[in-house]
């Protein structure tokens, strides 16, 4: 099982680097991981009651705190600080990336919204 053995923020660039066991790394934007945060407000309480996260183009993360060995809890320059990244879910998000950039560009695209430069 692949495992993550460092975090690295870099705010100027506003992302976050993953470092795996295989010494491969894998760098997530704030705002990547801030539209697919784990937490209720964002995700909802069950399918389909999920929330599209807007004008985060400028969201960065201002810190990130350990929870046990299982998860981090990164902290936003909007405010948001719920939900909790496991482990897991960062390896997954890091796997789907680009699956996941793509789909989220066309739900604001299909929403109206446009992502600012």
């Amino acid at each position: 099982m692949t495992t993550i053995t460092d975090l690295a923020l870099d705010q100027k660039n506003k992302v976050l680097s993953l470092t795996f066991d295989s010494d491969k790394v894998t760098e997530l934007s704030c705002e990547y991981l801030r539209v697919y945060s784990p937490s209720a407000e964002v995700r909802g309480h069950g399918p389909g009651q999920e929330v599209l996260q807007t004008g985060k183009e400028s969201v960065n993360i201002t810190a990130i705190e350990p929870v046990g060995n299982y998860a981090v809890r990164l902290v936003f320059s909007d405010g948001h600080d719920t939900g909790l990244y496991a482990w897991k879910f960062l390896i997954e998000l890091a796997e789907n990336k680009e699956n996941n950039w793509q789909d989220y560009l066309a739900r604001l695209e299909e929403a109206g919204h446009q992502r600012q430069a």
